[in-house]
């Protein structure tokens, strides 16, 4: 799909390629094992489980979504590949694990120790992917081996990359977003479509406030994918 006319959500301007970016506390934290899927499933389910060879045998699907950060840039026409988060829900999930009713707050965390929330109702729609793939190659540790969240009507730092395990509550009692960062950085569903960057802070100082850190954001994640690399590579 060419996006080329398609204006950008309120606030959000084009950024030429999807590049590693997150919160500064993770520029240096990677995965433990990014070379296989395999995923813990927790929280209020009658039957706790690790999902490995099961999550392999799930249908497959592409699709090609833009990517919007809460710091303001977008990436057009991303195309990812993996799995929809509502086979995973209804074929794993519902049947092996047995959520209790009600829940439908839904935790995400990485091997990285990031974590974040959606609500089950948003993770249902048809474009909410696990992908293990994007613009046609593995996602690699810049973009979340071996498993990430795609989220696209929600801003990225929903989209949880290093996936290692998806909690299923009843309330948000047992989630708070990573410490240091204060709760307000955290709206409940950020929706793109509705502006909903943070919690309480009105949506003009939330833009001004990202979009100044953002450079400083982005140095800070490359520098930290350079030294994994380096690491990695005996250079």
């Amino acid at each position: 799909m060419n996006s080329e006319h398609k204006p950008l959500p309120p606030g959000q301007f084009e950024y030429p390629s999807l590049e590693r970016f997150g919160l500064g506390l993770f520029a240096q934290r990677f995965p433990y094992r990014a070379d296989s899927v395999s995923v813990d499933i927790a929280g209020d389910v009658e039957h706790p489980l690790s999902v490995a060879a099961e999550f392999a045998e799930l249908p497959r699907h592409q699709q090609v979504s833009d990517f919007h950060c809460v710091t303001t840039w977008s990436c057009r026409d991303v195309r990812w590949s993996g799995v929809r988060f509502s086979d995973f829900y209804q074929q794993i999930v519902l049947p092996m694990a047995r959520p209790e009713e009600g829940a439908g707050f839904v935790v995400f965390r990485g091997q990285d120790g990031y974590a974040c929330s959606m609500q089950l109702e948003d993770l249902l729609a048809a474009d909410v992917l696990l992908a293990e793939r994007v613009n046609g190659h593995d996602l690699g540790i810049e973009h979340g081996a071996p498993l990430r969240l795609v989220a696209p009507a929600h801003y990225g730092y929903k989209n949880v990359k290093h996936i290692a395990a998806i909690e299923f509550w009843r309330d948000r009692r047992h989630y708070r977003f990573p410490f240091p960062y204060p709760d307000l950085m955290d709206h409940p569903r950020a929706r793109v479509a509705f502006e909903e960057r943070a919690r309480y802070l009105p949506t003009w100082l939330t833009r001004l406030i990202y979009r100044a850190l953002m450079p400083f954001a982005r140095r800070k994640m490359r520098k930290g994918a350079n030294i994994y690399n380096a690491r990695n590579t005996g250079k």
